[in-house]
Protein backbone atom coordinates (compact mmCIF):
# COMPACT_ATOMS: atom_id res chain seq x y z
CA UNK A 1 0.00 0.00 0.00
CA UNK A 2 2.78 2.42 0.88
CA UNK A 3 4.51 1.81 -2.43
CA UNK A 4 1.33 2.45 -4.41
CA UNK A 5 0.44 5.66 -2.57
CA UNK A 6 3.94 7.11 -2.77
CA UNK A 7 4.74 6.56 -6.41
CA UNK A 8 6.65 9.60 -7.72
CA UNK A 9 5.36 10.91 -11.03
CA UNK A 10 5.42 14.21 -12.91
CA UNK A 11 8.53 15.46 -11.14
CA UNK A 12 11.57 16.79 -13.02
CA UNK A 13 14.95 15.08 -12.68
CA UNK A 14 17.51 16.91 -10.54
CA UNK A 15 19.38 19.65 -12.37
CA UNK A 16 22.82 18.16 -11.74
CA UNK A 17 25.64 16.69 -13.78
CA UNK A 18 25.50 19.58 -16.23
CA UNK A 19 27.96 22.22 -17.37
CA UNK A 20 26.89 25.57 -15.93
CA UNK A 21 29.14 27.37 -18.40
CA UNK A 22 28.68 25.34 -21.57
CA UNK A 23 24.88 25.22 -21.35
CA UNK A 24 24.64 29.01 -21.08
CA UNK A 25 24.98 30.37 -24.64
CA UNK A 26 24.84 33.97 -23.44
CA UNK A 27 27.93 33.43 -21.31
CA UNK A 28 29.75 31.35 -23.92
CA UNK A 29 29.10 33.94 -26.64
CA UNK A 30 30.15 36.78 -24.34
CA UNK A 31 33.51 35.16 -23.60
CA UNK A 32 34.11 34.59 -27.31
CA UNK A 33 33.05 38.16 -28.13
CA UNK A 34 35.38 39.96 -25.76
CA UNK A 35 38.53 37.82 -26.03
CA UNK A 36 40.76 37.04 -28.96
CA UNK A 37 40.68 33.51 -30.37
CA UNK A 38 43.51 32.08 -28.26
CA UNK A 39 42.33 33.77 -25.07
CA UNK A 40 38.79 32.52 -25.70
CA UNK A 41 39.95 28.93 -26.23
CA UNK A 42 41.97 28.96 -23.02
CA UNK A 43 39.14 30.58 -21.08
CA UNK A 44 36.62 28.09 -22.46
CA UNK A 45 38.72 25.16 -21.27
CA UNK A 46 39.02 26.61 -17.77
CA UNK A 47 35.38 27.66 -17.58
CA UNK A 48 34.13 24.30 -18.85
CA UNK A 49 36.02 22.55 -16.06
CA UNK A 50 34.64 24.99 -13.52
CA UNK A 51 31.15 24.79 -15.06
CA UNK A 52 31.09 21.00 -14.74
CA UNK A 53 32.21 21.28 -11.13
CA UNK A 54 29.52 23.89 -10.44
CA UNK A 55 26.84 21.68 -11.95
CA UNK A 56 27.96 18.53 -10.18
CA UNK A 57 25.95 16.78 -7.50
CA UNK A 58 28.93 17.12 -5.14
CA UNK A 59 29.10 20.92 -5.43
CA UNK A 60 25.33 21.20 -5.03
CA UNK A 61 25.58 19.14 -1.86
CA UNK A 62 28.36 21.40 -0.57
CA UNK A 63 26.09 24.36 -1.16
CA UNK A 64 23.20 22.68 0.68
CA UNK A 65 25.36 21.74 3.65
CA UNK A 66 26.91 25.21 3.86
CA UNK A 67 23.40 26.69 4.04
CA UNK A 68 22.19 24.06 6.52
CA UNK A 69 25.14 24.54 8.91
CA UNK A 70 25.46 28.30 9.47
CA UNK A 71 28.61 29.82 11.00
CA UNK A 72 29.04 29.89 14.77
CA UNK A 73 30.85 32.57 16.78
CA UNK A 74 33.50 31.34 19.24
CA UNK A 75 34.56 34.30 21.37
CA UNK A 76 36.62 32.29 23.93
CA UNK A 77 38.40 28.98 24.17
CA UNK A 78 37.56 26.51 26.94
CA UNK A 79 40.12 28.10 29.26
CA UNK A 80 38.61 31.58 28.94
CA UNK A 81 41.13 33.04 26.51
CA UNK A 82 39.65 35.42 23.94
CA UNK A 83 39.97 33.90 20.43
CA UNK A 84 37.25 35.67 18.39
CA UNK A 85 36.89 33.03 15.71
CA UNK A 86 34.03 32.05 13.45
CA UNK A 87 33.48 28.35 12.85
CA UNK A 88 32.18 27.39 9.41
CA UNK A 89 30.88 24.14 7.98
CA UNK A 90 33.49 21.96 6.22
CA UNK A 91 31.43 22.31 3.04
CA UNK A 92 31.83 26.09 3.19
CA UNK A 93 35.62 25.71 3.25
CA UNK A 94 35.45 23.36 0.26
CA UNK A 95 33.43 25.90 -1.71
CA UNK A 96 35.78 28.70 -0.74
CA UNK A 97 38.83 26.64 -1.64
CA UNK A 98 37.41 25.86 -5.06
CA UNK A 99 36.64 29.53 -5.64
CA UNK A 100 40.14 30.61 -4.68
CA UNK A 101 41.60 27.88 -6.87
CA UNK A 102 39.49 29.12 -9.78
CA UNK A 103 41.15 32.54 -9.53
CA UNK A 104 38.22 34.50 -8.14
CA UNK A 105 40.46 36.59 -5.90
CA UNK A 106 42.63 37.69 -8.81
CA UNK A 107 42.26 39.27 -12.23
CA UNK A 108 44.99 36.90 -13.32
CA UNK A 109 47.15 39.54 -14.97
CA UNK A 110 47.50 39.89 -18.70
CA UNK A 111 44.90 40.66 -21.37
CA UNK A 112 41.37 39.46 -20.72
CA UNK A 113 41.94 38.65 -17.07
CA UNK A 114 38.99 40.66 -15.78
CA UNK A 115 36.65 39.11 -18.32
CA UNK A 116 37.77 35.56 -17.52
CA UNK A 117 37.36 36.20 -13.81
CA UNK A 118 33.90 37.72 -14.34
CA UNK A 119 32.78 34.66 -16.29
CA UNK A 120 34.13 32.36 -13.57
CA UNK A 121 32.38 34.47 -10.94
CA UNK A 122 29.09 34.07 -12.84
CA UNK A 123 29.58 30.31 -12.98
CA UNK A 124 30.70 29.57 -9.43
CA UNK A 125 28.20 31.97 -7.80
CA UNK A 126 25.43 29.66 -8.99
CA UNK A 127 26.50 26.91 -6.57
CA UNK A 128 26.06 28.94 -3.37
CA UNK A 129 26.27 32.74 -3.45
CA UNK A 130 27.24 33.49 0.15
CA UNK A 131 30.83 32.29 0.05
CA UNK A 132 31.56 34.63 -2.88
CA UNK A 133 31.57 37.57 -0.44
CA UNK A 134 35.10 36.99 0.97
CA UNK A 135 36.36 36.19 -2.53
CA UNK A 136 34.93 39.48 -3.80
CA UNK A 137 36.25 41.65 -0.97
CA UNK A 138 39.70 40.09 -1.29
CA UNK A 139 39.80 40.78 -5.02
CA UNK A 140 38.49 44.32 -4.60
CA UNK A 141 40.91 45.24 -1.80
CA UNK A 142 44.07 44.90 -3.89
CA UNK A 143 43.92 48.35 -5.60
CA UNK A 144 43.69 50.08 -2.22
CA UNK A 145 46.64 48.11 -0.81
CA UNK A 146 48.83 49.31 -3.66
CA UNK A 147 48.80 52.75 -2.02
CA UNK A 148 51.31 51.20 0.41
CA UNK A 149 53.87 49.36 -1.76
CA UNK A 150 55.60 47.80 1.26
CA UNK A 151 52.36 46.22 2.46
CA UNK A 152 51.31 45.27 -1.07
CA UNK A 153 54.60 43.41 -1.49
CA UNK A 154 53.70 41.18 1.47
CA UNK A 155 49.95 40.87 1.03
CA UNK A 156 49.18 40.99 -2.69
CA UNK A 157 50.85 37.67 -3.69
CA UNK A 158 48.83 35.95 -0.97
CA UNK A 159 45.55 37.69 -1.77
CA UNK A 160 45.84 36.78 -5.45
CA UNK A 161 47.11 33.25 -4.78
CA UNK A 162 45.24 30.19 -6.04
CA UNK A 163 45.88 28.51 -2.67
CA UNK A 164 43.28 28.63 0.09
CA UNK A 165 44.58 28.41 3.65
CA UNK A 166 42.09 28.66 6.50
CA UNK A 167 43.12 29.41 10.07
CA UNK A 168 44.59 32.50 11.74
CA UNK A 169 48.37 32.80 11.47
CA UNK A 170 50.77 35.59 10.53
CA UNK A 171 50.17 36.32 6.87
CA UNK A 172 53.90 36.05 6.15
CA UNK A 173 53.67 32.32 6.87
CA UNK A 174 50.67 31.62 4.64
CA UNK A 175 50.47 30.77 0.94
CA UNK A 176 47.06 32.39 0.58
CA UNK A 177 45.07 35.00 2.48
CA UNK A 178 41.68 36.71 2.46
CA UNK A 179 40.61 40.28 3.27
CA UNK A 180 37.31 41.61 4.57
CA UNK A 181 35.88 45.11 4.90
CA UNK A 182 34.84 47.03 8.01
CA UNK A 183 33.44 50.41 6.97
CA UNK A 184 30.00 50.89 8.51
CA UNK A 185 29.34 52.07 12.06
CA UNK A 186 26.12 52.36 14.10
CA UNK A 187 25.53 55.94 13.03
CA UNK A 188 26.58 55.31 9.42
CA UNK A 189 29.90 55.75 7.72
CA UNK A 190 29.69 53.09 5.06
CA UNK A 191 28.53 55.57 2.44
CA UNK A 192 29.52 58.66 4.45
CA UNK A 193 33.09 58.42 5.77
CA UNK A 194 32.70 61.77 7.50
CA UNK A 195 30.35 60.05 9.97
CA UNK A 196 33.07 57.64 11.14
CA UNK A 197 33.92 57.91 14.85
CA UNK A 198 36.51 55.13 15.19
CA UNK A 199 39.73 56.91 16.24
CA UNK A 200 43.24 56.27 14.93
CA UNK A 201 46.20 57.30 17.10
CA UNK A 202 49.68 57.12 15.55
CA UNK A 203 52.31 54.94 17.17
CA UNK A 204 55.51 56.88 17.81
CA UNK A 205 58.15 55.84 15.28
CA UNK A 206 55.71 53.37 13.79
CA UNK A 207 56.05 54.42 10.13
CA UNK A 208 52.34 54.62 9.46
CA UNK A 209 51.28 52.29 12.27
CA UNK A 210 48.29 53.38 14.35
CA UNK A 211 46.12 52.06 17.16
CA UNK A 212 42.37 52.05 16.53
CA UNK A 213 39.58 52.47 19.06
CA UNK A 214 35.97 52.15 18.00
CA UNK A 215 33.19 49.92 16.75
CA UNK A 216 32.17 48.60 13.34
CA UNK A 217 28.48 47.75 12.93
CA UNK A 218 28.97 45.58 9.83
CA UNK A 219 32.22 43.72 9.24
CA UNK A 220 32.19 41.32 6.32
CA UNK A 221 33.96 37.95 6.18
CA UNK A 222 35.08 38.00 9.86
CA UNK A 223 37.26 34.90 9.47
CA UNK A 224 39.61 36.76 7.11
CA UNK A 225 43.32 37.38 7.63
CA UNK A 226 42.93 41.15 7.52
CA UNK A 227 40.48 43.97 7.01
CA UNK A 228 40.34 47.32 5.30
CA UNK A 229 38.70 49.76 7.70
CA UNK A 230 38.12 53.49 7.85
CA UNK A 231 39.03 55.43 10.98
CA UNK A 232 39.43 59.10 11.85
CA UNK A 233 43.06 60.24 11.92
CA UNK A 234 44.33 63.77 12.53
CA UNK A 235 43.61 64.84 8.95
CA UNK A 236 40.22 63.13 8.69
CA UNK A 237 38.80 59.76 7.57
CA UNK A 238 41.66 57.48 6.55
CA UNK A 239 41.96 53.91 5.26
CA UNK A 240 43.78 51.30 7.37
CA UNK A 241 44.76 47.65 7.07
CA UNK A 242 44.01 45.68 10.25
CA UNK A 243 45.76 42.26 10.40
CA UNK A 244 44.09 39.59 12.52
CA UNK A 245 47.44 38.15 13.62
CA UNK A 246 50.54 40.26 14.26
CA UNK A 247 54.00 39.43 12.98
CA UNK A 248 55.02 37.81 16.30
CA UNK A 249 52.06 35.42 16.16
CA UNK A 250 49.89 37.17 18.77
CA UNK A 251 46.25 37.95 18.04
CA UNK A 252 45.42 41.54 17.25
CA UNK A 253 42.62 43.10 19.29
CA UNK A 254 39.60 42.25 17.15
CA UNK A 255 36.70 41.55 19.50
CA UNK A 256 33.76 39.99 17.65
CA UNK A 257 30.64 41.07 19.55
CA UNK A 258 28.08 39.03 17.64
CA UNK A 259 27.22 37.66 14.23
CA UNK A 260 24.40 39.50 12.49
CA UNK A 261 21.18 37.51 12.15
CA UNK A 262 20.67 38.57 8.55
CA UNK A 263 17.93 37.86 6.06
CA UNK A 264 20.38 36.66 3.44
CA UNK A 265 23.20 34.16 3.08
CA UNK A 266 22.96 31.56 5.82
CA UNK A 267 26.37 30.15 4.89
CA UNK A 268 28.21 33.45 5.25
CA UNK A 269 28.87 35.61 8.30
CA UNK A 270 28.78 39.34 9.03
CA UNK A 271 29.89 40.56 12.43
CA UNK A 272 30.05 43.51 14.78
CA UNK A 273 33.60 44.16 15.93
CA UNK A 274 35.26 46.28 18.64
CA UNK A 275 38.69 47.87 18.28
CA UNK A 276 40.51 48.74 21.51
CA UNK A 277 44.11 49.69 20.84
CA UNK A 278 44.04 47.56 17.70
CA UNK A 279 47.16 47.67 15.55
CA UNK A 280 46.58 49.02 12.04
CA UNK A 281 48.68 50.16 9.09
CA UNK A 282 47.70 53.35 7.32
CA UNK A 283 46.84 52.88 3.63
CA UNK A 284 47.10 56.00 1.50
CA UNK A 285 47.24 59.58 2.69
CA UNK A 286 45.55 60.77 5.87
CA UNK A 287 42.11 62.21 5.27
CA UNK A 288 41.88 60.55 1.86
CA UNK A 289 39.82 57.44 2.62
CA UNK A 290 37.41 58.03 -0.25
CA UNK A 291 40.20 58.41 -2.81
CA UNK A 292 42.12 55.40 -1.44
CA UNK A 293 39.07 53.15 -1.61
CA UNK A 294 37.61 54.45 -4.89
CA UNK A 295 38.85 51.56 -7.06
CA UNK A 296 38.07 49.02 -4.34
CA UNK A 297 34.47 50.21 -4.08
CA UNK A 298 34.07 50.26 -7.87
CA UNK A 299 35.40 46.70 -8.17
CA UNK A 300 33.10 45.49 -5.40
CA UNK A 301 30.12 47.21 -7.03
CA UNK A 302 30.75 45.44 -10.31
CA UNK A 303 30.95 42.17 -8.38
CA UNK A 304 27.51 42.90 -6.89
CA UNK A 305 26.17 43.33 -10.42
CA UNK A 306 27.88 40.06 -11.40
CA UNK A 307 26.35 38.35 -8.39
CA UNK A 308 22.87 39.59 -9.34
CA UNK A 309 23.32 38.32 -12.89
CA UNK A 310 24.45 34.93 -11.55
CA UNK A 311 21.43 34.64 -9.25
CA UNK A 312 19.14 35.53 -12.16
CA UNK A 313 20.72 32.91 -14.41
CA UNK A 314 20.48 30.14 -11.84
CA UNK A 315 16.87 31.03 -11.01
CA UNK A 316 15.95 31.01 -14.72
CA UNK A 317 17.79 27.73 -15.27
CA UNK A 318 15.87 26.09 -12.43
CA UNK A 319 12.53 27.47 -13.61
CA UNK A 320 13.01 26.47 -17.26
CA UNK A 321 14.29 23.03 -16.27
CA UNK A 322 11.31 22.40 -14.00
CA UNK A 323 8.78 23.58 -16.55
CA UNK A 324 10.38 21.53 -19.31
CA UNK A 325 9.59 18.30 -17.45
CA UNK A 326 6.54 19.17 -15.35
CA UNK A 327 3.25 18.67 -17.20
CA UNK A 328 -0.32 19.89 -16.79
CA UNK A 329 -3.09 18.14 -18.71
CA UNK A 330 -0.38 16.16 -20.47
CA UNK A 331 1.43 19.25 -21.81
CA UNK A 332 4.80 20.46 -20.41
CA UNK A 333 4.42 23.71 -18.53
CA UNK A 334 7.02 25.30 -20.79
CA UNK A 335 4.70 24.58 -23.71
CA UNK A 336 1.70 26.35 -22.14
CA UNK A 337 1.32 29.82 -23.72
CA UNK A 338 1.11 31.83 -20.50
CA UNK A 339 3.92 30.00 -18.69
CA UNK A 340 6.02 30.27 -21.84
CA UNK A 341 5.56 34.04 -21.71
CA UNK A 342 6.69 34.11 -18.07
CA UNK A 343 9.77 31.99 -18.76
CA UNK A 344 10.69 34.01 -21.84
CA UNK A 345 10.39 37.27 -19.90
CA UNK A 346 12.64 35.91 -17.14
CA UNK A 347 15.14 34.62 -19.70
CA UNK A 348 15.17 38.01 -21.43
CA UNK A 349 16.00 39.78 -18.17
CA UNK A 350 18.77 37.30 -17.39
CA UNK A 351 20.33 37.58 -20.83
CA UNK A 352 20.35 41.38 -20.66
CA UNK A 353 22.01 41.25 -17.24
CA UNK A 354 24.74 38.81 -18.29
CA UNK A 355 25.46 40.69 -21.49
CA UNK A 356 25.83 43.95 -19.59
CA UNK A 357 28.18 42.71 -16.86
CA UNK A 358 30.44 40.96 -19.38
CA UNK A 359 30.70 44.19 -21.38
CA UNK A 360 31.72 46.06 -18.22
CA UNK A 361 34.30 43.41 -17.30
CA UNK A 362 35.77 43.75 -20.79
CA UNK A 363 35.82 47.54 -20.35
CA UNK A 364 37.82 47.02 -17.17
CA UNK A 365 40.40 45.00 -19.10
CA UNK A 366 40.69 47.74 -21.70
CA UNK A 367 40.92 50.43 -19.04
CA UNK A 368 43.77 48.49 -17.43
CA UNK A 369 45.49 48.59 -20.82
CA UNK A 370 45.20 52.39 -20.92
CA UNK A 371 41.90 53.00 -22.73
CA UNK A 372 40.63 56.16 -21.04
CA UNK A 373 37.29 56.09 -22.85
CA UNK A 374 36.54 52.66 -21.39
CA UNK A 375 37.60 53.90 -17.96
CA UNK A 376 35.20 56.82 -18.34
CA UNK A 377 32.38 54.48 -19.36
CA UNK A 378 32.90 52.44 -16.19
CA UNK A 379 32.53 55.49 -13.96
CA UNK A 380 28.91 55.87 -15.09
CA UNK A 381 27.95 52.37 -16.15
CA UNK A 382 29.07 50.51 -13.00
CA UNK A 383 26.80 52.34 -10.52
CA UNK A 384 23.98 52.26 -13.08
CA UNK A 385 24.41 48.49 -13.59
CA UNK A 386 24.74 47.81 -9.89
CA UNK A 387 21.59 49.84 -9.23
CA UNK A 388 19.45 48.25 -11.93
CA UNK A 389 20.53 44.61 -11.80
CA UNK A 390 20.24 44.35 -8.03
CA UNK A 391 16.81 45.99 -8.25
CA UNK A 392 15.64 43.46 -10.87
CA UNK A 393 17.15 40.43 -9.17
CA UNK A 394 14.71 39.97 -6.29
CA UNK A 395 11.45 40.10 -8.31
CA UNK A 396 12.98 37.83 -10.95
CA UNK A 397 13.98 35.18 -8.40
CA UNK A 398 10.56 35.41 -6.74
CA UNK A 399 8.84 34.86 -10.11
CA UNK A 400 11.15 31.96 -10.93
CA UNK A 401 10.32 30.39 -7.57
CA UNK A 402 6.62 30.66 -8.41
CA UNK A 403 7.21 28.73 -11.64
CA UNK A 404 7.99 25.70 -9.46
CA UNK A 405 4.76 26.11 -7.54
CA UNK A 406 4.86 24.79 -3.97
CA UNK A 407 8.07 22.91 -4.76
CA UNK A 408 9.85 26.23 -5.21
CA UNK A 409 8.87 27.31 -1.71
CA UNK A 410 10.66 24.32 -0.18
CA UNK A 411 14.32 24.66 0.82
CA UNK A 412 15.33 21.52 -1.08
CA UNK A 413 14.61 23.27 -4.38
CA UNK A 414 17.38 25.82 -3.76
CA UNK A 415 15.14 28.73 -4.76
CA UNK A 416 14.56 30.02 -1.20
CA UNK A 417 18.32 30.38 -0.76
CA UNK A 418 18.49 32.40 -3.98
CA UNK A 419 15.58 34.56 -2.85
CA UNK A 420 17.21 35.28 0.51
CA UNK A 421 20.45 36.17 -1.22
CA UNK A 422 18.91 38.48 -3.83
CA UNK A 423 18.36 41.66 -1.75
CA UNK A 424 21.85 41.57 -0.22
CA UNK A 425 23.54 42.74 -3.42
CA UNK A 426 21.45 45.90 -3.44
CA UNK A 427 22.66 46.85 0.04
CA UNK A 428 26.38 46.18 -0.22
CA UNK A 429 28.70 49.03 -1.34
CA UNK A 430 25.76 51.41 -1.14
CA UNK A 431 22.02 50.78 -1.61
CA UNK A 432 19.94 51.97 -4.54
CA UNK A 433 19.84 55.65 -3.68
CA UNK A 434 23.61 55.77 -3.22
CA UNK A 435 24.15 54.20 -6.65
CA UNK A 436 21.65 56.54 -8.31
CA UNK A 437 23.23 59.60 -6.71
CA UNK A 438 26.72 58.42 -7.64
CA UNK A 439 25.65 58.07 -11.27
CA UNK A 440 24.07 61.52 -11.06
CA UNK A 441 27.30 62.98 -9.65
CA UNK A 442 29.24 61.49 -12.56
CA UNK A 443 26.76 62.89 -15.07
CA UNK A 444 27.08 66.37 -13.58
CA UNK A 445 30.85 66.44 -13.05
CA UNK A 446 32.37 64.10 -15.63
CA UNK A 447 31.54 64.98 -19.26
CA UNK A 448 33.90 62.26 -20.51
CA UNK A 449 31.79 59.58 -18.82
CA UNK A 450 28.58 60.80 -20.48
CA UNK A 451 30.37 61.01 -23.84
CA UNK A 452 31.63 57.44 -23.45
CA UNK A 453 28.14 56.20 -22.60
CA UNK A 454 26.54 57.99 -25.55
CA UNK A 455 29.19 56.60 -27.87
CA UNK A 456 28.52 53.08 -26.59
CA UNK A 457 24.75 53.44 -26.92
CA UNK A 458 25.19 55.08 -30.33
CA UNK A 459 26.92 52.04 -31.78
CA UNK A 460 23.44 50.62 -32.39
CA UNK A 461 21.97 53.76 -33.91
CA UNK A 462 19.45 52.97 -36.65
CA UNK A 463 19.18 49.25 -35.78
CA UNK A 464 15.95 49.52 -33.78
CA UNK A 465 13.53 52.46 -33.80
CA UNK A 466 12.48 51.87 -30.18
CA UNK A 467 16.07 52.00 -29.00
CA UNK A 468 16.66 55.17 -31.01
CA UNK A 469 13.58 56.74 -29.44
CA UNK A 470 14.73 55.73 -25.95
CA UNK A 471 18.11 57.39 -26.52
CA UNK A 472 16.41 60.60 -27.68
CA UNK A 473 14.11 60.57 -24.65
CA UNK A 474 17.10 60.04 -22.37
CA UNK A 475 18.92 62.99 -23.92
CA UNK A 476 15.85 65.13 -23.28
CA UNK A 477 15.85 64.11 -19.62
CA UNK A 478 19.56 64.85 -19.35
CA UNK A 479 18.94 68.32 -20.75
CA UNK A 480 16.53 69.21 -17.92
CA UNK A 481 18.36 69.11 -14.59
CA UNK A 482 15.67 70.88 -12.54
CA UNK A 483 14.76 68.65 -9.61
CA UNK A 484 17.09 66.03 -11.02
CA UNK A 485 17.90 64.40 -7.68
CA UNK A 486 14.29 63.34 -7.20
CA UNK A 487 14.40 61.85 -10.70
CA UNK A 488 17.75 60.12 -10.23
CA UNK A 489 16.36 56.59 -10.03
CA UNK A 490 14.28 57.02 -13.16
CA UNK A 491 17.25 58.50 -14.99
CA UNK A 492 19.67 55.75 -13.97
CA UNK A 493 17.12 53.07 -14.83
CA UNK A 494 16.86 54.49 -18.35
CA UNK A 495 20.64 54.60 -18.67
CA UNK A 496 20.88 50.92 -17.75
CA UNK A 497 18.04 49.89 -20.07
CA UNK A 498 19.42 51.85 -23.02
CA UNK A 499 22.83 50.28 -22.49
CA UNK A 500 21.32 46.80 -22.29
CA UNK A 501 19.21 47.43 -25.37
CA UNK A 502 22.19 48.66 -27.36
CA UNK A 503 24.23 45.59 -26.43
CA UNK A 504 21.42 43.14 -27.23
CA UNK A 505 20.71 44.76 -30.59
CA UNK A 506 24.36 44.29 -31.50
CA UNK A 507 25.05 40.88 -30.02
CA UNK A 508 21.91 38.88 -29.17
CA UNK A 509 19.77 36.88 -31.60
CA UNK A 510 17.26 39.17 -33.34
CA UNK A 511 14.32 37.55 -31.51
CA UNK A 512 15.85 38.42 -28.13
CA UNK A 513 16.74 41.98 -29.10
CA UNK A 514 13.31 42.60 -30.61
CA UNK A 515 11.47 41.36 -27.52
CA UNK A 516 13.68 43.41 -25.20
CA UNK A 517 13.27 46.62 -27.17
CA UNK A 518 9.52 46.09 -27.45
CA UNK A 519 8.93 45.33 -23.77
CA UNK A 520 11.63 47.34 -21.99
CA UNK A 521 12.01 50.35 -24.28
CA UNK A 522 8.91 50.47 -26.48
CA UNK A 523 6.29 50.18 -23.76
CA UNK A 524 4.83 46.93 -25.15
CA UNK A 525 5.11 45.06 -21.86
CA UNK A 526 3.62 45.19 -18.38
CA UNK A 527 5.03 45.76 -14.91
CA UNK A 528 5.07 42.05 -14.01
CA UNK A 529 7.04 39.27 -15.67
CA UNK A 530 5.07 37.29 -18.22
CA UNK A 531 3.73 40.31 -20.10
CA UNK A 532 5.83 40.21 -23.26
CA UNK A 533 3.97 41.11 -26.48
CA UNK A 534 2.19 38.13 -28.01
CA UNK A 535 4.18 38.41 -31.24
CA UNK A 536 7.52 37.84 -29.46
CA UNK A 537 9.39 34.63 -30.29
CA UNK A 538 8.66 33.14 -26.88
CA UNK A 539 9.52 29.52 -27.61
CA UNK A 540 12.90 30.41 -29.12
CA UNK A 541 13.80 32.64 -26.17
CA UNK A 542 12.90 29.92 -23.65
CA UNK A 543 14.82 27.25 -25.54
CA UNK A 544 17.92 29.47 -25.57
CA UNK A 545 17.73 29.66 -21.76
CA UNK A 546 17.24 25.92 -21.17
CA UNK A 547 20.11 24.33 -19.21
CA UNK A 548 20.52 21.15 -21.23
CA UNK A 549 21.66 18.49 -18.74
Amino acid sequence: MAASTHAVTNQPPPLTAYDVFGTDPVLVEGVERHLDAEQARRAARELTELGRAAGSAQAREWGRLAQAQPPVLRTHDRFGHRIDEVEFAPAWHRLLGKGVGAGLTSAGGGPGGRLRRAAAFLVWSQVEPGHLDPLSTTYAAVPALRARPDLAELWEPRLTSAVYESGLRPVSGKAGALLGLGLTEKQGGGEDPEAVTTRAEPVAGGAGTHRLTGHKWFCSAPMSDGFLVVARAAEGPTCFLVPRVLDDGTRNVFALQRLKDTLGHRANATAEVEFDGTWAHRIGDEGRAVATLRETVAAARLDRALGAAALMRQAVAQAVHHCTYRTASGVPLAGQPLMRNVLADLALESEAATTLVLRLAAAHDRADAGDERERALLRLAVPAAKYWLTKRCTPLVAEALECLGGNGYVEDSGLPALLRAAPAGALREGPGNVQALEALRVLQQDPAALDAFLLEAGRSRGADHRLDAAVRALLTELGDLDGVQARARRLVERIALVLQGSLLVRYAPPDVADAFCAARLGGDGGAAFGTLPHHAALAEIVERARPVA
